[in-house]
């Protein structure tokens, strides 16, 4: 039952064994600091808050998930490791898990490592420092929605390219639904039930909430269950292709 955790040190200490993590990493802090200091205006905005931080984090999660989970599965088949992986005797859950689990703790360490812009938001004023670990676990379950896509497309070709793009279209799906100019233009092609459901869909509506300080069970809901599914269909993509090379 515990074999998932096994495959998550496995793939967490791949993660430090090549040059990928820390160029996630410094992608990452430095697109989250030039976008929160000077896109965001922290300073002229003049307020103790991190609305100019968390503003951002989709959109850096959008392309810089799928850049990390492109290499989960389509890394595995093209050098021919998955079938090694495969033959392991821990089942096909366990692997699809373990993978994820270890990309969405690398991306918690990536959110541990902004938390000096915590700190220079406390040391400027006086913050609604609860507000602000809302925004942060929101992050976490963003980070999780967009990793578990990207797991998906990765599975599904083993160009790695192909995999970054797909998990950037199908996230850019989930991210946009509720944005007034998307639906402003589905509304005269699209039923009312319809467009509700599209934007229901939409990562930016739950996380907006997370982020002013109001976390709701079914916000969380909403990430876990998105997460579940993707994950599923990744399970269901590696047993298809699993069968196919034993055939």
């Amino acid at each position: 039952m515990l074999s998932w955790i096994v495959i998550l040190r496995r793939e967490l200490a791949d993660y430090f064994y090549t040059p990928i993590a820390y160029i996630f990493l410094i992608i990452f802090l430095t697109l989250s600091g030039v976008l929160t200091f000077y896109v965001g205006e922290f300073f002229q905005f003049e307020q103790a808050e991190l609305t100019s931080f968390f503003s951002f984090v989709p959109w850096l999660f959008l392309v810089l998930a799928p850049a990390l989970g492109m290499r989960l599965w389509a890394e595995e088949r093209k050098t021919g490791t998955i079938q090694t992986l495969l033959t392991l005797p821990v089942s096909t859950f366990s692997v699809v898990l373990g993978k994820f689990v270890a990309a969405w703790i690398f991306t918690a360490f990536a959110l541990v490592l902004t938390t000096p812009i915590w700190l220079t938001v406390n040391y400027l004023g006086n913050p609604d420092n609860g507000a602000i670990v809302a925004g942060y676990f929101g992050s976490f379950l963003l980070a999780g929605g967009y990793l578990s896509i990207s797991c998906f497309t990765s599975a599904l070709s083993q160009n790695q390219v192909v995999a970054f793009v797909l998990g950037i279209i199908i996230g850019l799906f989930f991210t946009i639904g509720e944005v007034t100019l998307i639906q402003d233009v589905l509304t005269p092609v699209l039923p009312i039930p319809l467009l509700e459901a599209i934007a229901g869909l939409s990562f930016l509506g739950h996380f907006n909430q997370m982020a002013k300080g109001v976390i709701s069970l079914s916000d969380v809901v909403f990430f876990f269950s998105v997460a579940a599914l993707f994950l599923y269909l990744n399970g269901l993509v590696v047993s298809v292709k699993k069968k196919q090379s034993t055939n």
